[in-house]
């Protein structure tokens, strides 16, 4: 056998090792889902069921606190991705020797332990509703749980942004002005369809970081209840092939979004390279109006 083959034959067993490590597990979980035994078991194979599937629908706790997952979730949407945004807009526009300070000032809250953000989260908005007479408004364990979580998962929405930010051309903002625009139609026509696959990639982020988010709900959440917090009390207590049914709804999910992400995402690209070829023929006079542009290559 020559070095090539072997050099092939030894890549190739790396990259099955690599996958058999990070998708053995999840493998392995969901096969526990369909089998009988009442304890997870993947082999022997004993009989196929769905009966776990039921068992999981019916488990009351482990759907309120689904449902309470979704709308903190929701909420977390709701708050991080405005703030994120807010964030990466000012760090674009501010001078750039304070860009440093402002970029350590807005990011810190990831480096922060999610138990300390839960305590001091519970704390403050305490104290706070108590001095302006809401609390039976705020001090809820979903309305905490939702500051308290975007606290640091904006600084992820940030990140996700400020990346598609960086390739904005100004000049489009600059040549919208020029033309009567003000800075509101700017804002609204050009500089949110630019941010748009971002914000939806910053959306996406932030549902999934509070989804499974532990560390800090776990203060924060008082005495409701989310499914990790649930899901960790019964694991305390002895899993069972439900929470396997329930990681394999959890993962099917993922990979439809993930699917329906990417073929959203090389539908825009594809729109995308068909407008700068049609910008680009136009420019050198060899399209005329109402032509369709070429496919790209």
């Amino acid at each position: 056998m020559s070095s090539r083959a072997i050099i092939k034959v030894m890549i190739g067993f790396y990259v099955v090792l690599f996958f058999a490590y990070l998708f053995g597990p999840l493998l392995v979980m969901s096969i526990t889902a369909f089998n009988t035994p009442s304890y997870p078991s993947a082999y022997p194979f004993e009989g196929f069921t769905l009966d776990w599937f039921v068992k999981l629908w019916n488990h009351r706790a482990m759907m309120e606190g689904l449902v309470n997952s979704v709308i903190i979730g929701i909420g977390v949407i709701c708050v991080s991705v405005p703030v994120g945004l807010a964030a990466a807009i000012v760090m674009n526009q501010i001078y750039y020797r304070a860009r440093s300070l402002y970029y350590l000032v807005t990011v810190s809250p990831v480096l922060t332990p999610g138990v300390i953000i839960g305590i001091s989260t519970v704390i403050f908005w305490r104290d706070f509703s108590e001095l302006t007479g809401t609390r039976p408004l705020l001090y809820k364990g979903i309305v905490l749980s939702i500051f308290g979580q975007a606290s640091f998962i904006a600084a992820y929405c940030l990140l996700i942004i400020m990346a598609r930010l960086q390739r904005f051309d100004r000049a489009q903002e600059e040549a919208a002005l020029d033309l009567g625009a003000s800075y509101p139609q700017v804002f609204w026509h050009i500089l949110l369809p630019f941010l748009r696959p971002a914000l939806i990639s910053a959306a996406v982020i932030a549902f999934l970081s509070s989804f499974e988010n532990y560390n800090t709900t776990t203060f924060a959440i008082l005495a409701d209840k989310t499914l990790v917090t649930v899901l960790a009390g019964e694991v305390r207590q002895g899993t069972t092939p439900a929470l396997s049914a329930l990681a394999v709804i959890i993962i099917t999910i993922s990979l439809l979004g993930a699917i329906a992400y990417e073929v959203m995402k090389r539908r825009e690209e594809r729109q995308s390279a068909r407008i700068a070829e049609r910008a680009k023929l136009a420019e050198r006079g060899e399209l005329a109006p109402g032509d369709a542009a070429p496919a790209p290559a």
